[in-house]
């Protein structure tokens, strides 16, 4: 059995994702935010770390996605 956390983000936000993700093989905010996280760890999980400029470049990707203001 796996045990979960909860992460908190903007009402605001998790309405905008919820129009993001109509359409798309992602059920949820929750399904959306597993995904977005599980990638970045891969990432940093197959290069040792990421570098500042790679963390800012997914920041970036995701804010022109709407996920970060």
């Amino acid at each position: 059995m796996t045990d979960y956390t909860t992460v908190s983000i903007p009402k605001d936000l998790a309405d905008r994702v919820d129009e993001t993700i109509e359409g798309t093989s992602f059920s949820s905010t929750s399904d959306l935010v597993r995904f977005l996280l599980r990638s970045i760890v891969i990432q940093h999980e197959q290069k040792g770390e990421l570098t500042e400029a790679e963390f800012g470049e997914i920041a970036e990707q995701l804010e022109d996605l709407g996920y970060l203001d």
